[in-house]
């Protein structure tokens, strides 16, 4: 693949001025709204701007790739723009942005942005080249700059095979590397770039295996992990890393790699990399990544668990709703029964995926089996004196389970090969079960339900201030970060009180997600000198996103303008959280937003609060932001 093939110099802007990343990618729709390429072009900048909200288009050294599939697109095509001066940004270190490469690819082109995306990261390592195209005088130089580079590069020979490298002691490779990052797309194939030319600079052979949005290609054979000295790890999510028990490891992000490629390889070669035994523990000493780790684990679980809650509440909801307008039937009923069945799966669940993020499938079955008795409260009293260890229960069910499994897989690690059915097959499910049952019945059960009691006496006794001051909190907490820790950590308060049928907490909980985009897009409307044309253009999007509780309709005006958004929407959300205790609201569903109104204790009431809190968000943010300057 060529990337000249796909830019014309008619796409070209050099020297341009933008007052922000949204800015820029706007005047790159708009050369690309001079072809014939585009059947839409407002569906395509929605769609870049949707792109654009997930982050990780600025890879570092002043530049950034936006992209998007798009049904707006005929055929793939790429537009550039250099800015002069350079746009301070959110970028990965630091640098202000000056050369902006966008990719509109078509929505039926199945991964042929990603190829493309790896391309340009690889014409992108390379800082004289990226100079060369800041330096072009016209966008015809611009274009030829990019063929003459892709020209030398296919006339360079192939790299001499893996075998015959300087310093191979032994066929195969000497280094072996993984790299992705969440979305899989440009760095993921930096970090593979970045590695690759500074094992050639070294004279060492390496292969990469890169986790992107397209799949794994170069994938890592058995053969070649046994042979390698050492594995570079450049990831910024999850992968599987139980191949490489017993090796070397490097693990870093793939940030790390795009940026110091040559002190990683340093250290691989170095002797010096811890080898992995299992799970993390090579880096356990690094207490902040194994906070980070751990976190993981937990929200493997709770992202697991919540659509029980949500699609069993919902149920709920609509049972109340039919038996309101119909009476009680047989299908409210057995709506009823499937939405509290739903309920009760919510903690084995969450225990099971934190065990199985820990041990993987091996965890599985003691963290179900830990959830399930903390959700029975099983202890050795008789069953009437049960009472449930609840969503903390599960927790340490689903820790306990999965390092038990880790555990017991250590400890048997000499087990011969012929035996090791008897190691997966008994021993690891019975041992752990049986230690995770102890655990729960006799000393976590116990204690943890006595505590859920005794808070759910305390919720039930709060009146007046305290409560009033709780929904404000969890108000304030749904617009803090915009899906984030504090808005899950939030979000799960409030369902949690919905099994206990505090309905009022979960209509603070929200009204308080609800405000953020509502606010927002009445504040585009109400001042619209305070946003750009394409924040402008969004806002019934961000109003409806709003209405039915997706928080994170306000992301993109967040990262644009964290500090004034996020001082705004906070003081809405707390207000409506506050108002919607003082009038007495209740909400028996987790989600749904406004369409839960019909089946919501004072529906009246809750408006009022979104009405305030929407309207308190709005003039805030038309106080705080300055009109913008054409």
């Amino acid at each position: 693949m060529r990337i000249a093939n796909y830019l014309r110099p008619d796409c070209v802007a050099l020297r341009q001025r933008a007052d922000s990343l949204t800015g820029a990618v706007q005047q790159m729709v708009t050369l690309l709204d001079g072809t014939d390429n585009l059947t839409d072009t407002a569906v395509f900048a929605a769609d870049v701007r949707a792109r654009l909200a997930l982050g990780g288009v600025c890879v570092g050294n002043g530049l950034a790739i936006p992209h998007a599939k798009s049904t707006a697109v005929r055929q793939l095509q790429l537009a550039a723009l250099t800015l002069d001066p350079p746009l301070p940004c959110d970028t990965p270190d630091g640098k202000p942005l000056d050369l902006l490469v966008m990719i509109a690819a078509p929505a039926e082109a199945n991964d042929l942005h990603v190829q493309v995306l790896a391309e340009l990261a690889t014409l992108f390592l390379d800082t004289d080249f990226c100079a060369r195209l800041r330096e072009s005088e016209t966008p015809e130089a611009f274009c030829c700059a990019i063929s003459a580079r892709e020209e030398q590069d296919a006339q360079e020979p192939p790299s001499a095979p893996s075998d015959a490298a300087p310093g191979a002691a032994k066929p195969g490779y000497q280094l072996l590397a993984v790299t992705a990052c969440p979305t899989g797309i440009a760095h993921t194939y930096l970090a593979a770039e970045a590695l690759q030319q500074a094992a050639q600079a070294r004279g060492l052979t390496l292969k990469v295996e890169t986790n992107g949005a397209a799949g794994v290609n170069d994938e890592l054979t058995d053969d070649e992990i046994q042979a390698a000295e050492c594995v570079i790890v450049a990831v910024d999510r999850s992968i599987p890393l139980a191949r490489f028990v017993g090796k070397r490891l490097v693990y870093v992000s793939a940030g790390d790699a795009v940026r110091d490629a040559d002190r990683l390889l340093e250290k691989a070669v170095s002797g010096k990399a811890p080898v992995y035994r299992g799970g993390h523990a090579f880096r356990t000493s690094d207490w902040k990544e194994l906070g980070r780790e751990y976190y993981g684990h937990l929200m493997s679980g709770i992202s697991h668990m919540l659509p029980f809650v949500v699609a069993g509440g919902v149920m709920l909801a609509l049972s109340l709703l039919l038996q309101h307008l119909f009476g009680r039937s047989d299908i409210t009923t057995m709506m009823t029964n499937v939405g509290n069945a739903a309920f009760r799966m919510m903690y084995p669940v969450l225990a099971a995926f934190i065990a199985y993020s820990i041990a993987d499938r091996p965890g599985f079955m003691p963290g179900l089996m830990g959830g399930y008795l903390a959700q029975l409260g099983t202890t050795t009293a008789p069953r009437l004196g049960w009472i449930s260890s609840g969503f903390w229960g599960a927790i340490v069910a689903g820790f306990a389970a999965g390092l038990a499994v880790r555990l017991l897989n250590y400890l048997f690690r000499r087990i011969p090969q012929e035996l090791d059915h008897i190691k997966t097959g008994l021993l690891v499910p019975l041992l752990s079960l049986l230690f995770v049952g102890a655990l729960m019945v006799m000393a976590i059960n116990p204690p943890l339900g006595r505590f859920n009691a005794w808070l759910s006496i305390q919720l039930d006794g709060m009146q007046g201030g305290s409560r009033l001051v709780l929904g404000t909190l969890l108000g304030g907490m749904m617009a803090t970060d915009y899906g984030g820790p504090i808005n899950k950590a939030a979000y799960v308060s409030g369902t949690l009180a919905l099994v206990d049928q505090q309905y009022d907490l979960m209509a603070a909980v929200m009204a308080g997600g609800m405000i953020p985009p509502l606010g927002i897009g009445l504040a585009c409307l109400l001042f619209p000198t305070r946003f750009t044309s394409t924040e402008r253009c969004s806002a019934p999007q961000t109003l409806l996103m709003g209405a039915t509780f997706v928080t994170e309709g306000a992301l993109p005006f967040a990262l644009r303008d964290p500090l004034r958004v996020s001082l705004a929407c906070i003081a809405g959300s707390a207000l409506a959280g506050f108002i919607t205790i003082l009038l007495g609201c209740g909400c028996p569903a987790p989600h749904g937003g406004l369409f839960l109104l019909p089946v919501m204790e004072n529906p009246p009431g809750f408006l009022i609060a979104l009405a305030v809190g929407t309207l308190t968000t709005a003039l805030l943010l038309g106080m705080l932001k300055k009109p913008l300057k054409h």
